[in-house]
């Protein structure tokens, strides 16, 4: 299908996170490896919630406070140290670090501050053993010319990257910290990127960019993108975690036909009055002879329940395909998962 993404509105921004290669980490001097051989030890940390200055809680901390998981921490005698641990204060920034923001942020344009201050961003899902990510602003009001047009760089943040996730279960999250505090650019863009093509050519300078300066990681794993998308009418999706830049195209070109198939859906749903009635009903004893191999799994792994809710006037949309590969259904049924996530 030929789309006119002018007549669509569509608008797209890039986040790019890329790893540097220095000698020390950004905030002590341990080194910027990664290991795969067994780790000496590990320790066991809790979250606990806690009120800020202002006296209030954050929510969703809460949220994952409830859940009574603990975290599990891996490290490495002779390459992890006590800062990593969260037992020590951190070191001052690397100076190398640094300057290879400033260089990147030349490169792109940009306006250098002229001080630069480390905040502190709340992390909750304990991938970073001191509950925060230490992040500071080195610049903005840039741009990088592509062959559709200049794109505005919106701003340039030298971070520290999280703990590598090893394990997952309902009751723990086993992490190693080899990873921790390895020096990250946080490179964000305006959302003026207008189509598919243009998405893909705008990640590529800035990796070209990135690789010019010499210090920077290569290899799966050390550069990341997330990818914001919308289209007018729409609602605006982060894409996170696109670690190949040749998936860029493919991802906004879905991610366009699943808006315009769910703003097509959402029309049919209004004209019919359709709504969901949000009473919870146990399914267990309809379905319990049912020949679906997806309810026969479910009957298995929910403790021999199926429960749901009513879809009024969803008759024959359900199973309609909103992007290759993908149906209504699914959309449904994730936001379900993302609810009972929630609710545990």
């Amino acid at each position: 299908m030929e789309l006119d993404y002018e007549k669509l509105g569509l608008k797209v921004g890039l986040e790019i996170h890329q790893q540097l290669n220095t000698k020390r980490k950004l905030f002590c001097n341990c080194p910027t490896i990664i290991r795969d051989d067994e780790p000496h030890g590990e320790i066991k940390r809790i979250l606990r919630t806690s009120q800020s200055e202002m006296g209030e809680i954050d929510k969703a901390a809460l949220i994952e406070w409830e859940k009574n998981k603990f975290y599990i921490y891996q490290y490495y005698n002779d390459s992890n140290c006590l800062v990593e641990l969260d037992e020590e204060p951190p070191h001052p920034p690397s100076k190398e670090a640094l300057e290879i923001g400033i260089q990147v942020s030349l490169l792109m344009n940009m306006n250098i501050v002229d001080e630069i201050h480390t905040m502190r961003k709340l992390v909750i899902d304990g991938s970073n053993t001191s509950g925060f990510q230490r992040t500071m602003y080195l610049s903005s009001d840039g741009y990088i010319e592509t062959s559709y047009g200049r794109v505005r760089i919106a701003s340039l943040c030298l971070e520290e990257d999280a703990c590598r996730k090893i394990e997952e279960n309902k009751n723990f999250i086993k992490y190693r910290v080899d990873r921790l505090g390895i020096p990250l650019l946080e490179i964000t863009t305006e959302p003026d990127i207008t189509s598919p093509k243009m998405g893909k050519e705008s990640a590529k300078r800035i990796g070209m960019i990135l690789r010019a300066t010499g210090k920077v990681k290569r290899g799966l794993g050390t550069i990341r993108q997330d990818v914001n998308i919308s289209i007018k009418e729409g609602a605006r999706i982060e894409v996170k975690g696109v670690q190949n830049l040749d998936l860029i195209e493919k991802i906004i070109e879905n991610e366009v036909l699943r808006q315009i198939n769910l703003l097509e859906i959402s029309k049919i749903l209004r004209d019919r009055g359709a709504k969901v009635i949000y009473k919870i009903i146990d399914l267990t004893e309809i379905l319990k002879d049912t020949e679906s191999k997806v309810l026969k799994n479910s009957l298995k792994k929910r403790n021999g329940k199926i429960k749901g809710v009513l879809l009024k006037g969803y008759g024959g949309l359900v199973g309609r395909e909103i992007q290759p590969g993908r149906r209504l259904g699914s959309e449904l049924s994730d936001r379900a998962q993302e609810t009972q996530k929630m609710n545990l």
